[in-house]
């Protein structure tokens, strides 16, 4: 199973945003630290907020911050949350897709399988189980202005 980049970056906000929960997070300071697009972050925690995960806060002293402890936060959760609409294969898609030998695959039952697998195998962890070490904790950090 490959995931999106949408993940991939969502995954990597989260973590830092793990290291210290109580911290609220800008965009801009989260895509400067991974080198993402801000605009792609701002849509990515959109997603994360409508879902529940994170909450925002706009203006002086706003961000990003943990909407529940990431203890509570399994890794399943955000995967479903962020490939919502990315289907492992075309005939898991909503409309069902455009596979000519649906109905005699025998396929479809084993990829369900295994992508049911890897969820349940990342909800046995939650988001306080790959937190980054506070950015204060690595040797490379400059001091927060």
């Amino acid at each position: 199973m490959r995931l999106t980049s949408f993940t991939d970056f969502g995954l990597r906000a989260l973590m830092r945003m793990a290291s210290e929960p109580d911290r609220a997070y800008s965009t801009a300071e989260l895509a400067d630290e991974f080198s993402l697009s801000r605009h792609h972050l701002t849509k990515i925690m959109a997603t994360l907020a409508q879902a529940g995960i994170v909450t925002t806060r706009r203006g002086g002293g706003g961000g990003a911050r943990l909407a529940r402890p990431a203890s509570e936060i399994s890794l399943g959760d955000i995967i479903r949350v962020l490939e919502n609409d990315q289907a492992l294969v075309n005939c898991f898609a909503t409309d069902g897709g455009d596979c000519s030998i649906t109905p005699h695959c025998r396929l479809k039952s084993r990829l369900r399988e295994a992508e049911t697998a890897f969820l349940a195998e990342l909800d046995r962890s939650a988001l306080t189980d790959i937190a980054l070490p506070p950015l204060a904790a690595l040797p490379h950090a400059s001091p927060q202005s």
